[in-house]
Order: C-alpha cells, then structure tokens, then sequence
C-alpha cells in the first residue's frame, strides 16, 4: 500500500529524487512547509510518498540515472495515477512531453502537455535573477533564479501558466517559467537556493488537496489563518 491510498492529513510525505541536484535544500524547504520528507532513490522509497519533487541537475544524466536506480517506470506510473509532482529546472524538462534542443536519445517522464527548450537562457555564465510576478503566491514577486534553465515554448489548453519573465530580459522577456498542469507543477527556476520557500508551500498545498479530493484541504497559513486550497486555479497569500 503507498503513502498514497492511506489520506490522513498527519502522514503527508513528500519525496525529493535524489540523483543529482539540490536534494538537501529541497527538503528543508519542504520541511519548512510542514510536511515530512524522505530522499528516493529506489521504488520502495517511491511508495512511501503522497507527491514528489523533481529537483534541477543535468536533465541527460537524471534520464540515465532513472533508468539505473529502476525509477523511471515506477514514476511514471505514479503520475498516471494521479500524484503530485513538481519539478524545478531539469525537473520541468523531465515532466514536459517535448523538448527542443534536447539529445537524440533523450526521453522523458512526461505527463505535462508543454513543449520546453533546453538551455533556453544559455550557458551557466549566462544564468541571472529576477524578480518574477507570480500571483498564485500573493502580491510579492519571486526572486528567480535561471541556472542553464529552460523555458516553455508551448503549452496546451490544460495548462496553467503562473509566471512569466518580466520585459527588459531580452529573448527570455515573456516566456512562461511557471506552470500548472492539474497535479503537476513546474518551473525554469531553482526557489530552493533563495530561502523563499512558497513554491514549495503551495506545492505542500497541492498534495494535501490531493488527499482531500472532495473539499479540498483546510490548512492553516504562516500566521496560523485558515486556507483552503482545492485546485490549480487557487492563490495563496503568505507573509515574509
């Protein structure tokens, strides 16, 4: 049985993929966001949780990694079945259905109906940070930070997008870098590395709703006032 089947609001689990990338600040900031966590690399670890982070890394070398650590179709099947996933980076790359300027033989997990481009912002000297407008999380911007990050090309009519890159950023000015597909979440930047954890938060939000599908999940925010969260198209408020 997984962590899954079992909706009691006191078990929430949240895993991280813990094939390269920014697993430990991933946790702590889950953790900030009142949910337990465990690191996944095997399939037995994959069962004992309720929503899963795709952290960034090399999007090549995860590919490979998951088919090494027998994680692939297990995640896959996962996400078929409905489980919160979101994933930061090389995670939107690996959740997305199509890649430009990816490998020849380069697959992904898939389940987002986006098309993204690899590397969109250029190399790692080319990274920079932004304040980025994302409403879904209140009235303050995001600190974004862009590492070799990808951005979305397209997307279809199920997908949501939450944030865009504000104009004076040359070819990235209007790209979509956060969006929302159902249960699945991703975005082109890393809010792990910032110590602004309210991607994470209303991702935690994301996978307690999913355990309540009736009503959505009452929860309490940072100041201990009760919210609901109950679909893609919900906002949160929080406070520094």
């Amino acid at each position: 049985m997984t962590a899954a089947s079992v909706p009691d609001a006191r078990q929430v689990t949240v895993g991280v993929l813990a094939l390269q990338g920014d697993v430990r600040e991933h946790l702590h900031a889950l953790r900030t966001a009142g949910v337990a966590t465990v690191a996944v690399r095997r399939p037995a670890e994959l069962d004992a949780v309720d929503g899963l982070v795709l952290p960034g890394g090399e999007s090549t070398t995860i590919d490979k990694l998951l088919r090494i650590f027998d994680l692939r179709n297990p995640i896959r099947e996962r996400v078929a079945q409905g489980m919160p996933v979101y994933g930061s980076c090389a995670g939107m790359i690996l959740l997305a259905d199509s890649i430009v300027g990816g490998t020849a033989d380069q697959e992904t997990l898939g389940g987002m109906a986006i098309t993204v481009r690899r590397n969109a912002f250029g190399r790692q000297v080319d990274s920079f940070e932004c304040d980025l407008p994302m409403p879904a999380l209140g009235d303050i911007p995001v600190h974004a930070v862009f590492i070799r990050a990808p951005w979305v090309e397209a997307t279809d009519d199920a997908v949501k997008v939450l944030a865009r890159v504000p104009q004076g950023h040359g070819a990235a000015s209007g790209r979509a870098v956060a969006v929302r597909q159902g249960n699945l979440l991703a975005t082109s930047f890393h809010p792990e590395v910032t110590g602004d954890h309210r991607v994470h938060a209303y991702f935690a939000d994301m996978v307690r709703a999913h355990l309540r599908p009736d009503a959505g999940m009452p929860r309490t925010n940072v100041r201990g006032i009760p919210e609901l969260i109950d679909d893609q198209d919900s906002e949160i408020t929080r406070w520094p």
